[in-house]
């Protein structure tokens, strides 16, 4: 089905891992489709309750983009890459209702470390390093990363790590909030699973609306506040709620039907 990446799932667990070892992972527009159509197949599979992704091997989860792809594209080619980009996997990865954890085993430049900001956190192996060196190329981060990496190690970082086109690896990284945890290679998928089922002990539809409320407070012209009183509202209409409520009234644990 996949020639790009390939595809697990097992106890409420989705698993997308990108394989293109020869070229570390690096993302064309063929393995962008093929991702796009895994995150999409998971998403709307209700047995799904998170998505793990990562590389293959142990060098890198995606050491940037597929260059040879479009090193001679013109102005109106490169504007609709990145815009076709961001629709197809990147800004749909982040709004993704189902929670996405990006296990970060080696590299992650540029569309790595951009796919990686999308996924809702980031667990990374210590061997990881991340950095998006676009402007080496002559060219900007074009899937997110000037957007995402402000938002997530504030602006002053974010410009010394664009402009300086350099790595940090995965302890300066967890200094700056851009991962969560840092773990050796052999536990970093053990780990990104131990958190994953920890989620899934809790409402699917709960934390589908907390994704939409925490996302709407970057976007341009909504209110996150707003968002959050009516998403709040709207999970009191929910089996899940009944059956959360009502489990903790009964002292024993939730078992949620997700609807």
């Amino acid at each position: 089905m996949y020639t790009n990446i390939s595809v697990e799932h097992q106890n409420n667990l989705g698993r997308i891992t990108i394989n293109r070892p020869s070229k570390l992972n690096a993302l064309n527009k063929d393995t962008i489709q093929e991702l796009h159509e895994a995150f999409k197949f998971f998403d709307e599979n209700l047995e799904v309750k998170v998505i793990i992704v990562t590389g293959s091997g142990e060098k890198a989860f995606v050491a940037g983009a597929d260059i040879k792809e479009f090193a001679d594209f013109s102005v109106a080619d490169g504007g609709k890459l990145a815009k076709k980009g961001q629709e197809l996997l990147f800004d749909f990865v982040a709004n993704l209702g189902t929670p996405v954890i990006a296990a970060i085993n080696g590299f992650a430049l540029g569309g790595g470390l951009e796919l990686a900001m999308a996924a809702h956190f980031r667990v990374a192996s210590d061997t990881a390093k991340m950095g998006l060196p676009e402007v080496s190329l002559g060219v900007i981060p074009g899937y997110g990363g000037t957007q995402r990496l402000p938002q997530l190690v504030g602006k002053g970082r974010a410009m010394e790590m664009i402009m300086t086109a350099g790595m940090i690896d995965a302890n300066q990284a967890l200094q700056y909030g851009l991962v969560n945890h840092v773990t050796t290679q052999e536990d970093l998928l053990p780990l990104a699973e131990k958190i994953a089922s920890r989620i899934m002990k809790n409402s699917t539809v709960a934390i589908r609306a907390a994704i939409k409320a925490v996302n709407a407070s970057y976007e341009d012209g909504i209110n996150g506040f707003d968002m959050e009183v009516e998403a709040f509202g709207s999970c009191f209409g929910t089996e899940d709620f009944k059956e959360g409520t009502t489990a903790f009234l009964e002292k024993r644990k939730a078992d949620f039907p997700g609807k």
